[in-house]
């Protein structure tokens, strides 16, 4: 009969991490109302006494495990907030947000899963309100160098990390597009506006060229104490060569991009110009063609009554013709029957029509008064 092995006895600080472990795996899957302290213990293989006696409950447990990643994820922003320029502030900050979320799904559902960014209460809105408090000394100092009001800044503070914020939950399920463009389009979306948006946008080197964001040790916030002065001048001497590397870098990427826009703008007023051209010469073609076709049309017009008109003196001229053959033709035939008569009568009457009515009446009256003359 085999004896049964023996386990290897944990260590305090390793069972407490181990509970941490398995408690954030828990409250990830199921939420904080529907974990108990029997799964805890269950999945941790030891009694409910030993959660107790680390933690003191189930509320203890959770409190360590929502410190913890509110402490990562604070720590990779403030970290990214300390670039140079502004807008690589702004790319490093997000890229931080959406490491945490791809490396850290299980704390990032933790955080968000009983309070919503935009609800003003609970576990998130206090991590945001956090974050927003830190990009608003970020935006205070821009905005007196740009000569905006300061007063504002709180307000563009929240606007700015809820619109991060609110991506990073929509991209914790999504996982599409990749990290660095999810973030290229949402620094092109608050560094441009909608007005100015980039068709193909990227990151700039500054913020890539350093990859992944490597977040301090995680210490859990009771124990956290303020760094001594000596401690952050050793880290603003440590960054200072890099955030000069980056800030040349991103004022020279600046000017690029900056001669690339000014490129293309007058390239497209050169274009718009070259249209204008074309279409005024399309328009004195049109003009002009209308123009001709206008004359062509009254020469056509004058051609067509000029031809009228001569076809009405033409017919004038064939009525006229018609009518003087037709006379003619009368008079012919008049003379012809006259002459046919004459053939046809004595001598005596003959002479009285070759003479005419009136001459034959004459001759009755004549004769007449010839009956009363001495030589009758």
């Amino acid at each position: 009969m085999t004896e049964p092995r023996s386990r290897v006895r944990m260590t305090g600080k390793e069972r407490r991490e181990q509970l941490i472990r398995v408690s954030r795996t828990l409250f990830a899957e199921k939420g904080f109302d529907g974990t108990s302290i029997e799964e805890i213990a269950a999945s941790a293989k030891v009694s409910k006494p030993v959660v107790y006696e680390h933690f003191g409950g189930k509320e203890g447990i959770y409190a360590v495990v929502v410190d913890r990643e509110m402490q990562r994820l604070l720590s990779l922003v403030g970290l990214a907030l300390n670039a140079g320029h502004p807008r690589i502030r702004l790319e490093r900050a997000a890229l931080a947000l959406l490491q945490y979320v791809e490396e850290s799904s299980e704390g990032f559902r933790i955080l968000v899963r009983d309070s919503h960014a935009a609800s003003g209460t609970g576990t998130f809105a206090s991590l945001i309100s956090d974050i927003a408090s830190q990009v608003e000394d970020v935006l205070a100092d821009q905005f007196a160098d740009r000569g905006y009001a300061p007063t504002l800044a709180p307000m563009y503070a929240q606007m700015l990390v809820g619109m991060v914020a609110l991506t990073g939950q929509w991209w914790l399920d999504a996982r599409k597009p990749d990290r660095e463009e999810v973030a290229a389009h949402l620094v092109n979306l608050a560094w441009n506006g909608l007005t100015g948006l980039e068709p193909h946008p990227g990151l700039t080197a500054a913020s890539t060229r350093g990859g992944r964001i490597e977040a301090p040790p995680v210490i859990e916030l009771r124990t956290l104490t303020r760094p001594t002065e000596k401690e952050l001048k050793d880290l603003e001497k440590a960054h200072e060569k890099e955030l000069k590397e980056q800030e040349k870098a991103r004022e020279k990427e600046l000017k690029e991009q900056e001669k690339i826009r000014a490129r293309e703008q007058r390239e497209q007023e050169k274009l718009l110009r070259e249209q204008e051209k074309l279409r005024a010469r399309e328009q004195r073609e049109r003009e002009r063609l209308l123009a001709e076709g206008r004359r062509d049309q009254e020469k056509l017009r004058a051609q067509e009554l000029k031809l009228l008109e001569q076809q009405a003196k033409q017919a004038e001229r064939e009525t006229a013709r018609r009518a003087r053959l037709a006379a003619e033709s009368a008079e012919r035939v008049e003379l012809v029957e006259r002459v046919e008569l004459v053939e046809r009568v004595p001598l005596v009457e003959r002479a009285e029509l070759v003479a005419g009515p009136e001459q034959a009446q004459g001759g009755e009256r004549w004769q007449g008064d010839d009956s009363a003359s001495p030589s009758k």
